[in-house]
């Protein structure tokens, strides 16, 4: 199976990255104790079952589940794994701080928590970013702490292969994959290799990728532009689908700079038209959602807040000049970074440039790939502001703009108390009720603007049996009749 991409992964290394191609290729290697079935149930996975005790969860694991080097999987390899991610992701440092696990035994592994937590085993079934993958012992022992891992050995139903850079990702069938008894059912359940060549082919260029799909050169192809619905759609051998599965935000600079200043983010917010942006950036209402509050619109019978609601549609180019002058902008040059690899992103950033302007901005639109445009964000020098795609989490003190190290570096006293209560809450129903709390600091201190909600639209062949998007492209249990 061949299926295009529109970049390249940094790395594999699921601990410590967040980027959606990097977790979408390596949850085909790794996997996790915890996943979700297709009602959003917690299943077990490595684990054979769980236990939560207050601030302990005890975890049997399987027994005879190899890793791809032949090791049997032991719970020196959960502890080894598990405290590494919570040492070394902010997924785990922030729900998990003082967290520890240790070994019961050779197939018991017990968590223990510094106080009972109501979304840990949310975080720890969560496949995305900063996934918590299992690994052998064996490849971290003597690495420093946040030193990438290079040998990518899971005990998932595909193996890695090789990487050959700017071209592909190649893996392999793993032939002693030990799979779940259980009927395949979302992400959980059994799960199969049933090709035996997966590659991931870096195709940057949309249009190439759309091509490829309706030639055949290509098996699958994400992250499909919305201007070629019709073509797609017209093709009778390929087969088109939407998930709703994207966060469009633009992320300030937080750190230095001009948007240090509140009176500055204040003023961006006032300057854009949000729909407008998610218009530019998805064409279609049939795929994208105006959408006010911070998690998917699509997860309102979980998390749901009018807060903003009013003010969403409203733009005021006068009131935006009044707070930029209030901030102590002369007419300097303001970066604004993006990346032509996602054409959502780029279309949007350049709605967001001309509105700017409007308001009596200099906006300087600087376009890198995505793997350069992947390490400049992590530099406060590098950019201003920037508009990027997230994936929807599964609980909203998992979304990535709250963390000070992530793009825009958010580190504000009063956010952590407001997360903790949602995080500490006794059930999941109580944590909800703080979700008012967290949407009232998104508004005021403005860590970044959410202008609405975004459909990933994705392609495969008819000679494939059943792709799917379960929060990224599923390629076990799908085969390949071509």
């Amino acid at each position: 199976m061949k299926v295009a991409v529109p970049s390249e992964p940094p790395t594999l290394d699921t601990h410590v990255n967040t980027t959606t191609i990097s977790s979408n290729i390596a949850r085909n290697i790794f996997e996790t104790l915890l996943t979700f079935d297709s009602k959003g149930e917690i299943q077990p996975m490595l684990a054979e079952s769980f236990k939560e005790d207050g601030k302990t969860i005890e975890f049997k694991l399987r027994k005879g589940v190899k890793f791809h080097n032949g090791e049997e999987l032991k719970a020196k390899d959960v502890v080894a794994s598990m405290n590494r991610w919570i040492h070394v992701s902010s997924s785990g440092k922030e729900t998990f701080k003082d967290a520890n696990f240790s070994e019961v035994d050779e197939y018991t592994v017990l968590l223990e928590m510094a106080q009972p937590t109501s979304t840990a085993t949310l975080v720890l079934a969560y496949s995305g970013g900063e996934a918590p993958t299992i690994m052998p012992a064996s490849i971290l022992e003597g690495k420093e702490e946040k030193e990438r891992v290079t040998e990518y050995i899971g005990t998932g139903p595909f193996q890695f292969k090789d990487w050959k850079q700017n071209q592909q990702i190649h893996m392999t069938k793993f032939e002693d994959y030990s799979h779940r008894d259980e009927p395949g059912d979302g992400l959980a359940g059994k799960r199969e290799a049933l090709v035996d060549d997966l590659y991931i082919i870096f195709v940057p260029d949309s249009s190439t990728r759309v091509a490829g799909i309706l030639s055949g050169e290509y098996d699958a192809g994400m992250e499909l532009p919305i201007d070629n619905v019709e073509q797609l759609k017209a093709n009778k051998d390929v087969v088109l689908k939407s998930v709703p599965r994207e966060l469009l935000l633009l992320y300030f600079n937080k750190k230095e700079g001009l948007f240090t200043n509140q009176a500055a983010r204040d003023a961006v917010n006032a300057a854009v038209k949000k729909e407008d942006v998610l218009k530019a950036a998805f064409v279609n209402p049939d795929y994208y959602k105006t959408n006010h509050h911070v998690m998917l619109a699509n997860q309102e019978a979980q998390w749901y807040s009018d807060l903003g609601k009013e003010e969403y549609g409203k733009q005021d180019a006068e009131l935006a000049k009044k707070l930029f002058a209030e901030a102590g902008y002369n007419g300097e040059e303001i970066r604004l970074m993006t990346s032509r690899d996602y054409d959502h992103m780029y279309n949007a950033s350049i709605v967001v440039q001309e509105q700017l302007k409007k308001a009596g901005v200099n906006v300087k639109l600087e376009v890198y790939d995505w793997p350069t445009f992947s390490e400049r964000r992590n530099d406060p020098s590098a950019f201003d502001i920037t508009i990027i795609t997230n994936k929807g989490k599964v609980e909203p003190t998992s979304l990535v703009w709250s963390r000070p190290d992530y793009v825009g570096w958010t580190n504000n006293e009063k956010l952590a108390p407001i997360t903790s209560k949602i995080r500490t809450a006794p059930s999941l129903d109580d944590a909800r009720k703080y979700y008012d709390e967290l949407q009232a600091f998104f508004l005021e201190y403005k860590p970044a603007i959410k202008m609405g909600d975004g459909d990933m639209l994705f392609a495969g062949r008819t000679s494939l049996s059943q792709l799917e998007d379960i929060d990224g492209l599923v390629f076990w249990n799908v085969s390949n009749s071509k």
